[in-house]
């Protein structure tokens, strides 16, 4: 591959990264953020979940919009309105001001993330497309892992302002960088409609769809919200389906799903991010409230499987040619799920035993991440190109939600199972002392104080901390 092409690569990857990134680099730092700004944690918490929320709402809509007007210029934009939401979400000294920053962010996030993996695949000829595509897919999935070590380390040494702060200087760079490399007034466009009745139900789809994941366990499974949304979210995309099939111009071309190597791979990358972003973002919230280490420890002691992302991936890349991908892609899986069963029955008092864990979920992510992003270009061209980047962009997204919408609720729900029997036995215990019927009464009231404080603390701290 020419230099040229290359660095043209290496620069849609740093916008890349920076939109992955900022999907879980800010979980560590909110406790610092919340003693800044000296509020309850729970209204810190939309500032985690606008952000999730509109990346999958919009990157469908805008990469569809950047096709239309040109994806150069418009890329342009959205590393702009990237580094203002930055801006805004470091320089805010209350809530509203950092939710309104991470909107921002996120509507940058969602015109970067599918039009910088297009823009670089139109670079390359076909026969170096898969170089490309490695190299994009293994950025993608080191950001969203070293999301927590980068925050953990960056709030420990420079303050929670510098997460959001780091970002200019490489977007400044990025952005330069466009401007001399790409052509900005004579560029491709793609000649078709804008389907406004698409895009309304796609948004409308995505938006019930991620909204009632991240509020499921603060409002409740079974809650009427929870039940009304999953309805409307039901409703709309059989709506968005019926009318996709029968208009020229479609927002999302719905023969992408008839290409069985695009199917396959879109299940995959929904389910292998479930997999990973579960254990990634719930295990750092595990050492610092149960263990209670550091933010800085605990970013650090989950390296180890962002590591092996970045060690098997380019591998995995190499020989998918040599094996296929069902026997690397099975591999992948196995060696997750090998990391699943060392977390469930380790000692968590054993670092080691957790390493191993981590160590299987990365390496087995890393395999799979490969492959996945080539597969999931297949051999597409021009519009359906974009379409099939967007549409991947978005089950990224839809797969961390997910994580953390199943996994925090059993998290909940064991935290709230222990507390409950724990109340019990400490009642039986004070019940059985020969202590006076106004001094058990006392240590009753306290007790249950403290079991009720201790388990808000931390019921907010897993429902609101991590949804993301």
């Amino acid at each position: 591959m020419k230099n040229k092409n290359m660095l043209l690569i290496l620069t849609m990857c740093i916008g890349t990264f920076l939109c992955m990134l900022d999907t879980t680099v800010m979980n560590i730092a909110l406790p610092a953020i919340q003693t800044s700004m000296n509020v309850p944690l729970d209204q810190l918490s939309w500032a985690l979940n606008i952000y999730t929320i509109t990346f999958a709402v919009l990157t469908i809509p805008l990469a569809r919009l950047a096709d239309i007007f040109g994806r150069n210029k418009v890329y342009l934009l959205g590393l702009l309105t990237f580094a203002i939401g930055s801006f805004v979400s470091g320089d805010a000294n209350i809530p509203a001001t950092l939710i309104v920053g991470r909107g921002i962010q996120s509507i940058g996030a969602a015109i970067i993330f599918p039009t910088s993996m297009t823009i670089a695949i139109a670079s390359t000829s076909q026969e170096k497309r898969k170089t490309a595509l490695l190299t994009i897919g293994l950025t993608q999935g080191l950001a969203s892992t070293l999301g927590p070590t980068i925050g953990g380390v960056v709030t420990e040494f420079l303050g929670w302002r510098w997460v959001f702060y780091i970002n200019l200087p490489l977007l400044l760079i990025a952005f330069i960088a466009v401007i001399m490399q790409l052509p900005l007034r004579h560029e491709p466009r793609i000649n078709a409609k804008i389907d406004f009745g698409g895009m309304l139900l796609l948004m409308v789809t995505l938006f019930s769809l991620t909204l009632s994941l991240t509020q499921a366990t603060d409002w409740g499974w079974t809650s009427k919200r929870i039940i009304g949304l999953a309805v409307l979210t039901v409703i709309a995309f059989i709506a968005f389906v019926f009318l996709e099939s029968r208009v020229k111009s479609p927002m999302v071309r719905l023969d992408l799903f008839a290409d069985r190597q695009f199917s396959g791979a879109a299940l995959t990358v929904i389910l292998a991010g479930l997999l990973l972003i579960a254990v990634m973002v719930i295990m750092p919230t595990f050492f610092t409230q149960v263990q209670g280490k550091t933010e800085l420890i605990a970013a650090l002691l989950i390296t180890p499987a962002s590591f092996m992302i970045f060690v098997m991936s380019p591998i995995a890349g190499n020989i998918i040619e040599h094996y296929g991908p069902r026997l690397i892609i099975t591999l992948g899986f196995l060696s997750m799920a090998a990391g699943y069963g060392v977390l469930g029955f380790m000692n968590p008092d054993r670092y080691w035993q957790t390493l191993i864990g981590l160590v299987l979920l990365g390496a087995g992510y890393g395999v799979i991440i490969g492959p996945i992003t080539v597969l999931a270009a297949s051999d597409f061209e021009g519009e359906k190109l974009t379409a099939s980047q967007s549409v991947m962009g978005v089950l990224r997204q839809i797969g961390s939600v997910l994580a953390v919408a199943i996994f925090v609720s059993l998290l909940t729900s064991n935290i709230n199972t222990a507390k409950t029997t724990a109340w019990h036995d400490a009642r039986n215990r004070i019940e059985q002392t020969s202590l006076s019927q106004t001094t058990k009464q006392k240590m009753l009231t306290v007790t249950h104080q403290h079991f009720t404080s201790n388990g808000a603390k931390t019921s907010g701290h897993h429902s609101n901390g991590i949804s993301q």
